[in-house]
């Protein structure tokens, strides 16, 4: 009883997320109309089920596999994708009570998670049997491998002022001093351009680059299973816009709380949905970001790409990590 409770609940749980990305695509499609001139989507409920018409689209197509593929591995990609992306939700702090598992190294756990999904990427790419999805699967990996090392540098400043590898620690100790973006700004802009290519967006989306890889790692997917990887490539930009707003944001603080509580007397419903507005907020903003880069900015080559994260976030990171050693051992902590 006590294990079908805890699924139904998880379902709860999912179920939000799942129309949030459905609903987030939407979104970006429209913002990215406006930018250039044009209306977007503007049909189907006056573009407001566009999504859902897409997603009724999709699925019932014919999912057809590759006669020369490993069908087994080639079905089971695209589930390791989005499981091992909706993972990253678990240790999310929505307001102070509500996370769904509170785990002391919650960071560790999300670049856990955020390493896995180059699983479901190269098994994709290597069960389709085809050199476009193959050399796009290489690409990701290489990718992923590159700003993976830079990521952890960039969070470890975060973890030396904070003391704590929890998320919830993390926030709170903004929330008694300052939003790290302030001191910890180059971090900040760092973290940000290591999830645009960790996410493999634009203008670092060269594993499903179409000028010379058609679609990339997921070109012999269709219905369902383009869905799911549709899904857990907008889950992980979600998921990252996230992880920033605790970061750097201040996660679900609230700024200015005096200036509320003179307005109404706080109490545990007003402050809980007060601090899940405030953070779906940041995080919407954030995501916000991923969609203007993607509308101005043209797409890198695969050698620029590399040498950003070799020979120029990597040595930046570490540089700035060293500074901040510096900084609170000259000073017996950090000057917050």
């Amino acid at each position: 009883m006590k294990l079908i409770i805890s699924f139904i609940s998880y379902i709860g749980f999912l179920l939000p997320i799942l129309l949030t990305i459905a609903f987030f695509t939407l979104a970006e499609r429209k913002v990215m109309g406006t930018i250039q001139r044009r209306k977007g989507p503007n049909v189907v409920g006056f573009g407001f089920l566009q999504p859902i018409a897409d997603a009724i689209k999709l699925l019932v197509k014919e999912a057809t596999v590759p006669s020369s593929s490993n069908s087994f591995i080639f079905f089971i990609a695209p589930l390791i994708t989005i499981i091992i992306s909706l993972f990253g939700w678990c240790i999310i702090p929505f307001n102070h009570t509500f996370i769904f598992s509170d785990i002391d190294l919650s960071i560790l756990f999300f670049l856990a998670v955020s390493s896995l999904g180059v699983y479901g990427i190269i098994l994709a790419g290597w069960s389709s049997n085809s050199k476009y999805a193959f050399l796009g699967a290489l690409r990701a990996v290489a990718q992923m491998i590159s700003y993976e090392i830079s990521m952890g540098l960039v969070i470890l400043p975060v973890v030396l002022i904070s003391g704590s590898l929890n998320f919830i620690d993390i926030i709170f100790y903004q929330i008694n001093n300052c939003w790290f973006i302030l001191p910890l700004f180059p971090s900040a802009i760092f973290f940000f351009i290591i999830i645009l290519a960790e996410t493999n967006r634009a203008p670092f989306d060269l594993p499903e680059a179409e000028a010379e890889l058609v679609a990339g790692y997921n070109i012999e997917y269709g219905s369902v299973y383009f869905v799911l990887f549709f899904l857990g490539e907008y889950n992980n930009i979600l998921l990252a816009s996230s992880v920033m707003a605790i970061l750097f944001l201040g996660g679900f603080s609230v700024p200015c709380l005096f200036f509320f509580s003179k307005i109404i007397s706080i109490n545990y419903f007003f402050l809980s949905f007060l601090e899940t507005f405030f953070f779906a907020l940041k995080s919407v903003f954030i995501c916000f970001l991923f969609i203007l880069v993607r509308a101005l900015l043209p797409r890198f080559r695969y050698d620029q790409l590399m040498q950003i994260g070799w020979k120029v976030l990597l040595p930046l990171s570490l540089s700035f990590f060293i500074l901040v050693s510096g900084i609170m051992v000259g000073l017996n902590g950090f000057p917050l």
